[in-house]
């Protein structure tokens, strides 16, 4: 999913802005030295070690070891924290996601159906959308966000001359919940120049009405873009309200990392303002879009360096090569299960010809770029690796750590490949639950569904990977991320593909010290060893102790750099 706001707007003003925050916002500092005893430490090291206490000299860990060990270095300035037997691990690192893109709900419609939101039917869709366009000034979009087309109950996405109703007056858009699709009304088509005689573009599909040219209103790919551009640009308040709820959110639920995919400069920008002003309390890493940076990334007109910081960190560029399964757009070597508008021949399409991608990998590759490919269906994941490995045989790379995104339909014999060409996923393993059930009914069939995120081919074979959740398409719940990789329970009930299961240690490193490797900053956070970042969480209680029973363990505190940046009792 690519998410963009124009956060750049806030260099409008920025001093008087900045002066506000300074007087409004203190970034906490942690105590000269604290320890933590009495408790059942994760440290996610090499060796999985559990410890039972910590100790912590200002933002860095000091040492890991037993309570007796850690109370050797207390002295009467030390801050003594009793975890009474609680869990204490490194904070979750989200290895791929859409910060802030959490609060696109709160200052949108949310069209999202159960297990995420309420919506069952197209009317009530629709009268999500008709009360967001109440409350929205003359002639700005209405949007409208995470609807799914396959669990409302008439199994369709909405029409242009649906959201027509809706309003006549502003452009209204209905995001689709994978974010790789849009429905426009005929206001917001005409704001961006699409009609009877707009051609497809490459990678993109404009829908059509029945017998002809006129758009139907659903823009896929490559063919939503103009309109999305349009659709997230919130004003400066909205701005300031999305990036304080995700922080507060992500904070909550334990994320000491977030990120953010497929980045323009002005968000980059926005991030690295509302992080100096102390706005965004955790650290994040933003991956530059190839799609808006990457002519800028290769004649050495962007710098990194400019944005980057203890908290904020540039990492690999995005490139987007296909859709999404459950949009019909992933890029399959075999059909879909339940043929498209009847085409039983239907495998979806790449959003970057086989040719293009070659030619991006390759200079990108060549220029010192460590690159994050989204792939979802097996077509798209050759295309990427074969790009690749191309790239690598004109200019080897000891250790390139190309993200595979998503990686969701690989075949056993495409984990092999990455291994041999030093690629490593990063599963959305919580699509067995949100997904799981319509993936074996609808879209792959019980075969390919079964092995769907194939975490358990990776792990046997010794190939480092993470877990996600994509957030906004899912909420951002880093234990059930876990929990899915652990169990592959589905939101229907049954279990799919249990052959791919993996253990709760393992699960857990996913979402820690893998997902800080894949972004090369394992050596400053991920785990709980002396020298990294005291970027930490106490929990409730233990996803050990009853793994089934995870999902409802509560974060209890969040720590970044050793400072408590959330609390509760």
């Amino acid at each position: 999913m690519k998410w963009k706001t124009t956060l750049l707007v806030l260099a409008v003003g920025a001093v008087a802005i900045t002066i506000l925050f300074k007087m409004a916002t203190r970034v906490p500092a942690p105590p000269a030295h604290q320890v933590f005893i009495h408790g059942e430490v994760l440290t996610m090291d090499s060796n999985d070690q559990i410890a039972q206490a910590v100790s912590v000299k200002g933002d860095r860990i000091e040492a890991v070891g037993s309570d007796a060990d850690i109370m050797k270095l207390v002295t009467d300035k030390t801050v003594v924290t009793d975890l009474r037997g609680r869990t204490l691990m490194p904070g979750f690192v989200d290895a791929h996601g859409h910060f802030p893109g959490s609060a696109l709900s709160q200052i949108n419609a949310d069209l999202n159906s159960p297990p995420i939101g309420k919506l069952n039917t197209m009317d009530e869709v629709m009268a999500a959308l008709r009360d967001q366009a109440a409350k929205t000034s003359a002639g700005d979009w209405v949007v409208g966000v995470g609807y799914d087309d396959s669990l409302l109950a008439e199994n369709r996405h909405p029409t242009r001359a649906e959201l027509d109703q809706v309003s006549s007056e502003h452009p209204v858009v209905a995001v689709h919940i994978s974010g790789h699709m849009v429905v426009a009304n005929s206001v917001a088509l005409a704001a961006v120049g699409i009609d009877a005689s707009t051609a497809d573009p490459e990678g993109g599909v404009i829908g059509r009405r029945p017998n002809s040219q006129e758009p139907n209103g659903l823009l896929q790919e490559n063919a939503q873009w103009d309109v999305v551009k349009h659709a997230y640009e919130p004003g400066l308040m909205d701005s300031v309200r999305m990036i304080k709820m995700a922080s507060v959110e992500y904070a909550s639920r334990g994320v000491t990392t977030a990120q953010s995919g497929a980045v323009d400069a002005s968000l980059m920008k926005g991030v690295s303002l509302f992080i100096k002003l102390g706005v965004i309390p955790i650290r994040v890493v933003l991956f530059p879009a190839e799609l808006e940076l990457g002519k800028a990334l290769l004649a050495g007109d962007f710098q990194g360096e400019d944005y980057s910081s203890d908290r904020l960190t540039i990492g690999p560029v995005k490139l987007i090569a296909d859709g999404s399964i459950q949009g019909y757009t992933g890029y399959l070597s075999k059909p879909y299960y339940t043929p498209y508008h009847g085409d039983a021949s239907y495998q979806g399409y790449p959003s970057i010809s086989r040719e293009l991608l070659f030619e991006q990998v390759k200079a990108l590759h060549q220029a010192g770029y460590q690159m994050a490919i989204h792939g979802n269906g097996d077509a798209s994941i050759e295309d990427i690796l074969d790009a690749f490995e191309a790239a690598q045989k004109l200019h080897p790379v000891e250790d390139p750590r190309l993200i595979l995104i998503h990686s969701q339909m690989a075949r056993e014999d495409q984990i092999a490949r990455m291994k041999e060409l030093g690629v490593t996923p990063s599963f959305f393993s919580a699509h067995t639950w949100y997904w799981g059930d319509r993936h074996r009914d609808i879209f792959m069939g019980p075969e390919r569904a079964a092995n769907m995120s194939p975490a358990r081919w990776a792990q046997d074979i010794g190939l480092r990977y993470s877990t996600h959740l994509d957030t906004p398409v899912t909420p951002m719940l880093p234990l059930q991320s876990v929990w899915s990789a652990v169990f592959r329970n589905t939101f229907g009930g049954d279990t799919l593909g249990s052959h791919q299961r993996v253990s709760v240690m393992q699960a857990l490193r996913s979402v820690t010290i893998e997902a800080a490797w894949q972004v090369f900053e394992e050596d400053n956070r991920g785990s709980l060893e002396p020298g990294k970042y005291a970027d930490m969480i106490i929990l409730s209680g233990s996803p050990l102790q009853d793994p089934m029973a995870m999902r409802e363990l509560k974060v209890k505190t969040t720590m970044v750099g050793g400072a408590t940046i959330y609390k509760t009792r």
